[in-house]
């Protein structure tokens, strides 16, 4: 059992932990069953960034028509549509010796597919989490369980992976944005 994370927290991932090269991120939710008849689709993201924040292509955004950046460093397993069973749901692979040199923070975040459209936002999504585990290994290092501090909000940073020195480190942001995945592509230079 790994370490269990707190909203704002940040902790060390490849220097206290130095056979990690590779990392499962695993996400999870459950949607509430009120929800007006109509399914969920919960999507996760990744947004590879440079210093200011900013994609530099849309080869930086990792999504269900993008399951891999060019240089390999990011790899989405593939859109759960339902979010049906216990585990993870959606699952991003990093592979820390491939992220290019540019990138300094990674972005993962969960989106509802046509949340407006449907009516639906996070104040109906339950039992958020994030977690990350060694992939050689299995072994899970980390789990961010978000609560349910969400309303309106139709995306989600669920957590960064961020560059410091010559480390890469996990913060737990937990922060909502209603707009869905446009909102987040702006968020991080992208043209929607």
């Amino acid at each position: 059992m790994g370490i269990t994370l707190s909203k704002g927290q940040k902790i060390d991932l490849t220097k206290t932990n130095p056979g990690l090269v590779k990392a499962v991120i695993g996400l999870g939710w459950d949607t509430n069953k009120y929800s007006g008849g109509r399914e969920f689709d919960l999507d996760a993201s990744a947004f590879l960034v440079d210093a200011g924040n900013r994609c530099q292509n849309d080869h930086d955004f990792i999504f269900y028509n993008n399951l891999q950046h060019p240089s390999g460093a990011v790899v989405h397993t593939g859109d759960n549509r339902t979010g049906e069973g216990e585990g993870d749901d959606e699952q991003l692979i990093v592979d820390f010796s491939k992220i290019p040199a540019y990138v300094d923070r990674i972005g993962i975040t969960v989106t509802i597919h046509e949340a407006d459209l449907r009516n639906q936002n996070f104040g109906q999504v339950s039992n958020a989490f994030v977690r990350l585990a060694d992939e050689a290994t299995g072994q899970e290092l980390l789990r961010f369980d978000l609560g349910e501090d969400f309303s309106i909000e139709t995306a989600v940073v669920f957590c960064e992976l961020y560059k410091h020195g010559g480390d890469w480190k996990f913060s737990a942001v937990g922060s909502g944005f209603s707009g869905g995945l446009a909102a987040l592509c702006r968020n991080y230079g992208l043209e929607v």
